[in-house]
């Protein structure tokens, strides 16, 4: 296959470039990357992304990492695939507001919620105690970020508008993840938020990701 992402499906950034090929409706290949290993800091890997982070992608003889970025090129080179409501690629005033809510995610919703990722589900995984102080830190700066979306969600479906787009993929890893653990407080207190984190985590692509996450579960 053309595609190949290199990652751990335990990734949030791995799980988030994922969300996005399934809703293109594009075959990937999935190249295991062992970080318990270190194998993200080896030159093979290094090659791919220089900072030893995952994921790295390919398509054909283009290397690119930062999730982020990946979703961008891949949402906009297969712009007739699958979901074409992703980007509004020909459509500068309708892509105002996607950029816009990319950014928040990245700039205001991924500090807080990764640092509750890590403490209330990666921690355990690895057998780390949870830092109850950082939790309780972090679940209120993250629901000071939610109490923006409320407002923005009780004004349309989405964030961007009435369609669903990559502002709104790219929350996913780090919703489905909350979800499972005690900050899902922080998101049910919020009528709006919480329709909408309900209706995103219902997507048929996003279930391909968690179905591949349990084809690979170490």
């Amino acid at each position: 296959m053309a595609i190949k992402v290199h990652g751990s499906v335990f990734s949030p950034a791995v799980l988030r470039v994922f969300a996005c090929l399934n809703e293109k409706d594009l075959e990937s290949e999935y190249v295991e990357i062992n970080m318990r290993a270190g194998e993200h800091k080896k030159e093979s890997f290094l090659a791919l992304n220089p900072f030893g982070q995952v994921p790295g992608f390919e398509d054909g003889d283009l290397k690119l990492f930062e999730s982020r970025a990946i979703n961008q090129y891949i949402a906009q080179a297969y712009a007739a695939k699958g979901n074409q409501q992703l980007t509004f690629v020909q459509d500068a005033k309708k892509m105002g507001p996607v950029y816009v809510w990319m950014e928040v995610e990245a700039q205001k919703f991924d500090p807080p919620s990764s640092k509750l990722v890590f403490e209330l589900a990666i921690k355990p995984l690895l057998g780390m105690n949870t830092d109850d102080a950082a939790v309780a830190e972090h679940e209120g700066k993250l629901g000071e970020v939610l109490d923006v979306y409320e407002a923005r969600l009780g004004q349309s479906k989405y964030l961007a508008g009435d369609c669903f787009t990559l502002a709104d993929l790219n929350h996913l890893p780090a919703i489905n993840y909350l979800m499972g653990t005690t900050a899902r407080k922080v998101f049910d207190a919020l009528p709006h938020v919480s329709a909408w984190c309900a209706d995103i985590l219902a997507r048929p692509a996003w279930a391909k990701v968690l179905a591949l996450q349990k084809q690979h579960p170490s």
